[in-house]
């Protein structure tokens, strides 16, 4: 599933909420950071306006996005940075129900990298 042309070139970007979901797009990014799939960055200096953060973000190649749950924030930080995203996810559209349990399962982390594969080998880019 993985798309030759994005192998450690997508920047992925991914909550890190304080929920089941935010915390699945945080691992799943930990992870294919590990396997060479994509390189994680800091969303969090993105989205503090750091000019460095910010620069690098508007020039990555690829961004993949990781939303744990439809209120989006990630998807706002890079809206008001001014950084587009060539893919989307919201995790909870993908039938993982969000919750305040922290102890994750491998089921969900393997469908949240799964996904994130898919949708950046389809090569298809969502506009945020």
């Amino acid at each position: 599933m993985e798309n030759a042309s994005y192998t450690g070139d997508v920047m992925i970007l991914a909550c890190s909420g304080g929920s089941n979901v935010g915390q699945l797009s945080n691992k799943a990014a930990v992870e294919l950071t590990q396997e060479g799939f994509g390189k994680m960055f800091c969303l969090a200096g993105v989205g503090g306006q750091l000019p460095n953060f910010v620069k690098t973000a508007q020039t990555a190649p690829a961004i993949m996005a990781i939303d744990g749950c439809a209120i989006g924030c990630a998807k706002a930080i890079l809206k008001q940075a001014n950084v587009p995203a060539s893919h989307y996810m919201v995790i909870t559209d993908k039938g993982i129900e969000k919750n305040k349990n922290l102890d994750l399962q491998r089921a969900d982390i393997d469908q949240v990298k799964n996904e994130v594969k898919r949708i950046v080998a389809e090569d298809a880019p969502i506009p945020l």
